[in-house]
């Protein structure tokens, strides 16, 4: 790689200059997301743990850290049962405007979860026709330096054109983990997202038949 930046102009440094930038934007998206991923876990473990043991939704939203995606639904859907007022609002019922606010909050959290997976697509998709260009471009400079000079012996060549093949090899490897780390968060995401679409529907019912409970009680 060294001898590739030494000896290369400034398409093959702009082309491996791109293929690292893309390698570290996946290793850290890679890294963040596994993270992210470990603490929604763990918040999965809280909410079922706490959540569902207090006295009521309120407490039991108030016992989950700020910031879990399980607070933040519960808190949807309690918003939902209070603020169910107004000409427009009150034409929908109450079982669907509950429904509506929690599943925006569910599809917010899984927005939240493929940040990024997008970035990891291209960089699985692109980078190795990136790598390909730079062994095309290389080939084609060191092919022309050797015409020029008059000698292809093949001890004239192999140098050139192998620094060159590099480029593909950097791109493949740049391919490689981006590609495995989409399938592997889309996969842990999936799960994820089973835990949080239970936890939701579980407090629609218990949101519903709480407030379905205190209008009875004021009727």
């Amino acid at each position: 790689m060294d001898a590739l930046w030494k000896t290369g102009d400034f398409v093959a440094k702009g082309t491996l200059i791109i293929m690292v930038i893309m390698s570290m934007g996946s290793w850290y998206i890679l890294i963040t997301k596994i993270i992210d991923q470990v603490k929604l876990s763990g918040q999965a473990s809280d909410a079922r743990s706490k959540f569902w043991k207090a006295a009521s939704v309120q407490a039991g939203a108030a016992s989950l850290k700020e910031g879990s995606p399980f607070r933040f639904i519960a808190d949807s859907g309690i918003k939902a049962t209070e603020h169910h007022e107004g000409a427009l609002l009150e034409q929908i019922d109450l079982n669907t405007w509950v429904s509506m606010s929690i599943q925006r909050a569910v599809d917010k959290v899984q927005s939240r979860l493929q940040d990024g997976l997008a970035f990891l697509a291209t960089v699985g998709s692109t980078a190795p026709f990136v790598g390909l260009f730079g062994t095309v471009w290389g080939i084609y400079h060191a092919l022309t330096a050797i015409g020029m000079s008059g000698q292809a012996s093949i001890d004239k060549v192999a140098g050139p054109v192998g620094e060159a093949l590099i480029m593909t090899a950097i791109g493949l490897a740049v391919a490689v983990p981006a590609v495995l780390g989409y399938n592997f968060l889309v996969r842990r995401n999936k799960s994820a997202m089973e835990d949080v679409r239970a936890f939701s529907a579980d407090l629609h019912s218990v949101v519903l038949s709480g407030n379905m409970g205190k209008t009875a009680a004021k009727k």
